[in-house]
């Protein structure tokens, strides 16, 4: 089967959004359905009370039904170590994408890498349709943050970029 070309105005909408900048996220998922993960950049927060995050995750890919069967994913922020790990979880290739990197788990269940960022280890509270993705909206369980020293692994211009927090002066 042949997937359709994309329009002038879908193509024109990628490079925009080509042009805005994100962080690489690990989503991650453990419960019934099996553990299994994907690198994302659509990640929002929607609101701290109750902490809450919107995730978006194409229904095309064997993950998205995993998730929301399981009811729990850990939203992995990276920095710039762990770019060949964000390749990993985004190739279709790979054997065990959980190998080489250590896992936690927190209060869902979900697997957290022991180093990311910040984890947030949050329960799907609702799922809705739009398009060719579904949003999951995401309450908070648990906040994990890694150091005192930030960075970032940035998807930008279809390439990666590393952000560092300047010391405090």
């Amino acid at each position: 089967m042949t997937m359709p070309q994309p329009t002038e105005a879908a193509l024109t909408f990628r490079e925009g959004m080509s042009r805005l900048g994100a962080a690489v996220t690990l989503l991650t998922s453990d419960g019934p359905a099996g553990r299994h993960g994907m690198t994302a950049s659509a990640v929002v927060s929607v609101t701290d009370s109750p902490p809450t995050l919107i995730v978006c995750v194409n229904r095309g890919i064997r993950c998205h039904d995993l998730f929301v069967e399981n009811a729990v994913l850990a939203v992995n922020v990276l920095g710039g170590r762990h770019q060949d790990l964000s390749r990993r979880f985004a190739s279709k290739d790979v054997g065990d994408r959980f190998d080489g990197a250590d896992w936690i788990t927190l209060a869902t269940g979900a697997p957290v890498l022991d180093d990311a960022e910040v984890a947030f280890d949050c329960r799907i509270v609702d799922v809705r349709s739009v398009g060719s993705h579904s949003v999951l909206t995401c309450e908070v369980d648990a906040v994990r943050l890694h150091s005192d020293q930030p960075e970032s692994l940035i998807w930008f211009g279809r390439h990666f970029h590393h952000l560092q927090a300047e010391a405090a002066r």
